[in-house]
């Protein structure tokens, strides 16, 4: 065992739905002629096992007509950005749609497509429509273009459980510079509820981070009036053609891709250590 692997957790890389189909060569046809995905692969001559893949999705398809017939209405449920375009290609080629696309109540917009199986096949993605321009917030929540002071800086940490690291380095000359920051401070204390800062070279990279909202004010549109602030000054001072990143969990994927920002090739570990 080489140094290291010893800590070395699994590597998993994607899940296949096997579906029981009553012809593969007919399956897989209507995958890729009705439902646009580009690669197959087939085994047997005839073929009795095959699968069809579109970038990160994978599907594949067994034949077996007894359990076919018997696994109609099941689901399947593939994730999707930039949705309206896929449906508006379905509804092109005359997919059955059994159920336009909508919003749904957990955030997501979804239509389903009925196979030639009977499979429901669930296209889901975040909301396109979601509201982008000047957010509603609450009466005493201003936005203000500042860095917040380091002492409001560590408060936000604390209370959403980071621990706080000073732009600077600790008071190093920090790797990219704080181009332009923004807070949200609250009228009534003068207590700043939010805060975000965005680096950069003034290149080609900028680079958002410390997007903060204490948890009693999440949930109010703060953190959307941040980015737009953010965005915002990119439209207008960032140099052309340059690239503008962040790292987020994937639960908060919805929320950055209402901004414009999508998935990328990346490498990420999360240090976890017991205090």
């Amino acid at each position: 065992m080489r140094n290291g692997d010893a800590n070395a957790g699994p590597v998993l890389s994607h899940a296949e739905p096997v579906m029981a189909v009553r012809d593969v060569e007919e399956t897989i046809q209507y995958w890729q002629k009705v439902l646009g995905f580009p690669n197959k692969w087939t085994w047997g001559d005839p073929p009795d096992h095959g699968g069809v893949s579109w970038q990160k999705v994978f599907v594949q398809f067994h034949k077996d007509e007894e359990r076919a017939a018997a696994s109609k209405g099941n689901i399947v449920w593939i994730r999707v950005q930039r949705i309206a375009l896929l449906y508006a290609i379905h509804q092109q080629k005359n997919a059955d749609i059994i159920e336009p696309l909508k919003a749904a109540s957990y955030g997501f917009s979804r239509y389903i497509i009925r196979d030639i199986n009977g499979y429901m096949i669930h296209f889901a993605g975040p909301y396109e429509e979601r509201e982008t321009g000047p957010a509603k917030l609450p009466e005493n929540i201003q936005i203000v273009a500042r860095v917040p002071t380091e002492e409001e800086a560590r408060a936000l940490s604390s209370s959403i459980g980071w621990r706080y690291s000073s732009p600077s380095g600790n008071g190093n000359p920090a790797p990219l510079p704080v181009v332009f920051a923004v807070v949200a401070e609250n009228s009534d204390d003068g207590t700043v509820v939010a805060s975000a800062l965005l680096l950069g070279d003034q290149r080609s990279f900028y680079y958002i981070k410390d997007v903060m909202v204490h948890p009693d004010w999440q949930g109010r549109r703060i953190g959307t009036a941040l980015m737009i602030k953010i965005n915002n000054w990119l439209d207008r001072n960032a140099t052309n053609h340059s690239l503008v990143g962040l790292f987020a969990k994937e639960t908060l994927e919805p929320f950055y891709q209402q901004f414009g920002f999508s998935q990328a090739f990346a490498m990420l570990r999360y240090i976890e250590r017991e205090e």
